[in-house]
């Protein structure tokens, strides 16, 4: 009987093993999607694919040099209708699985794009690593045209830009997909998405001659962070609005900033910002809600213009300091204020901070939330130390006099 059961258990591991993998699908039979752009034509959705050309990546010999990206695009009534109708061009089936970047046309992006985003959230076949951007005055159709130097894949090359920008510079933002979700459908947090544009001429860009000079003559560039409404899009914040919504949100880690010399306004000094931290509280004032923040930044001196400034003195560091404090505070106020008053969105989650130090007083809050937060007092605290001067402590400048 022991003998039988263990035949039969054999047998059921090697039927097991013979199935194989039932999703399975032959690479030759699929192109390979590392952008998607999508735009709205009337009534429809335009859907454009930039899929890697392997041969190109490869750098195949022999021949005439070829992009190594294909850009196909399609219509349909529905996303995944357009998505699905590229057969129609393309000899194989357009897979996202190794999507990196997802463009939104700002046409779009102020209708609305929680339909887009049910179909990308549904699809089995993508995953949520990728990033999504809004191509700010253009279609993102024609951002996808772009070829791109250093980086062979235009899509790939847009993906590590902004990674990298939001480490280095902090004025961009990366989201995911899963993150912009969660944040559509909270109560007390608005969503943003980095913008980007097209400098130059798109015809230009698309050809190789884009990416066979020193200086290409059209460009991608990251700019600015479109400021969302529930699902559409409303609004931008500028270069230094958009600091002051990652500083609040903790994605700051480097950046540049900079203040006027003391006693010359129209020299500058460069402060190497290398830590951010935010405090964020919430508290009730019988039944209205306060917010309070607290910004700590740490910097070193990265370039300084000034004459006449013994910076080996450390009452010269604690005015440089009390000159950044006041900065830096007034572009908080003026952001925060801005975002209430034109913009009535609450991207920087106060509603959440709220619901986190009160839940009782938050469910009597949330329903009319955005009301609220249009006049919501903000008490900004600032606390800017620098730690460093560089090799050298007074500039060689005053020597040059």
């Amino acid at each position: 009987m022991k003998r039988r059961s263990l035949l039969l258990c054999l047998l059921v591991l090697i039927q097991i093993g013979l199935t194989g993998c039932w999703s399975r699908q032959e690479m030759n039979d699929l192109a390979i999607a590392v952008g998607i752009g999508i735009d709205k034509i009337g009534d429809q959705y335009q859907v454009s694919a930039q899929v890697v050309l392997p041969s190109q990546i490869a750098g195949s010999k022999g021949g005439s040099p070829q992009s190594p990206v294909n850009l196909y695009k399609e219509t349909g009534n529905t996303v995944y209708e357009a998505l699905r109708k590229i057969t129609t061009i393309s000899p194989r089936k357009i897979y996202i699985s190794h999507l990196r970047i997802l463009v939104l046309s700002e046409a779009l992006a102020k209708e609305g794009i929680n339909d887009v985003l049910d179909f990308m959230s549904r699809d089995t076949e993508a995953r949520n690593d990728y990033f999504i951007v809004v191509a700010k005055d253009a279609r993102a159709e024609d951002t996808l045209k772009i070829l791109t130097s250093l980086e062979k894949i235009p899509a790939v090359r847009l993906f590590s830009s902004l990674e990298t920008s939001e480490k280095k510079w902090a004025p961009t933002s990366t989201v995911t997909l899963g993150t912009l979700i969660t944040e559509l459908v909270s109560k007390g947090k608005n969503p943003v998405l980095t913008g980007v544009v097209i400098n130059g001429n798109v015809d230009a860009g698309e050809t190789p001659k884009n990416v066979e000079t020193v200086d290409s003559p059209t460009e991608l560039k990251y700019s600015g962070l479109a400021v969302f409404k529930e699902d559409k899009l409303i609004g931008w914040l500028n270069q230094e609005e958009s600091k002051v919504y990652n500083y609040l949100t903790n994605k700051v880690k480097s950046t540049i900033s900079f203040i006027n010399c003391p006693q010359d306004k129209d020299k500058k000094i460069s402060l190497d910002i290398f830590k951010a931290e935010s405090k964020v509280k919430g508290s009730m004032n019988g039944n209205n809600p306060e917010i309070s923040i607290e910004q700590h930044i740490e910097t070193d001196l990265g370039e300084v213009q000034c004459r006449n400034l013994d910076l080996t003195n450390p009452k010269t560091i604690t005015e440089l300091e009390q000159i950044a404090n006041v900065k830096v505070e007034h572009l908080f106020q003026t952001t925060i204020k801005k975002v209430q008053q034109e913009y009535k969105s609450d991207i920087f989650g106060f509603g959440e901070v709220i619901h986190r130090s009160n839940p009782q007083a938050w469910k009597k809050l949330k329903d009319n939330w955005d009301q609220t937060f249009v006049n919501l007092p903000v008490n900004v605290k600032m606390n800017i130390e620098i730690r460093q001067l560089g090799k050298v402590t007074n500039s060689f400048l005053e020597e040059t006099k």
